[in-house]
Order: C-alpha cells, then sequence, then structure tokens
C-alpha cells in the first residue's frame, strides 16, 4: 500500500542506489538547506547520511536536519 503523503525519491549514495520516502515539505526543506550551503540535493542527502548515527535512520535523520533548521530560523 502506497502512502499518499510520502514522495519517494531515488538517489545514490556511496555507490549504492537507495531511495528515500519523505513528506513534500520535508523535500522543500531539504532543498533549501542544500541551496543555501551550495549543494545540490543529493551531495546534501550523502553528508547527511555520513555524519547521522548509523543507529538512525536515513529517511528520520533528514526529518530531525530539516526540523532543527526550521527551530532555529529566525
Amino acid at each position: 500500500m502506497t502512502n499518499p503523503y510520502l514522495q519517494k525519491r531515488s538517489l545514490q549514495l556511496s555507490g549504492h542506489k537507495t531511495s528515500v520516502a519523505l513528506e513534500t515539505e520535508f523535500w522543500q526543506i531539504l532543498e533549501e538547506m542544500a541551496d543555501i550551503n551550495h549543494n545540490t540535493l543529493a551531495a546534501f542527502i550523502a553528508t547527511v547520511d555520513t555524519t547521522r548515527n548509523p543507529d538512525l535512520p536515513l529517511s528520520s535523520a533528514l526529518r530531525l536536519t530539516a526540523l532543527k533548521f526550521v527551530m532555529n530560523k529566525p
């Protein structure tokens, strides 16, 4: 069963194809963050992937990264 609220995107991390499903609003925030850092979205996600706690799923790490960004916005 497909969740209509999640948008799935495919990307390559560390030479492996993977996909991440997030709500559209989280994708928008992550794109903004990548833009601010003069990065592509894929490069930004790769950074989050390499710096996250290995016990934390990538989708959770991305949501938390976006949430922290929004909470720290003036």
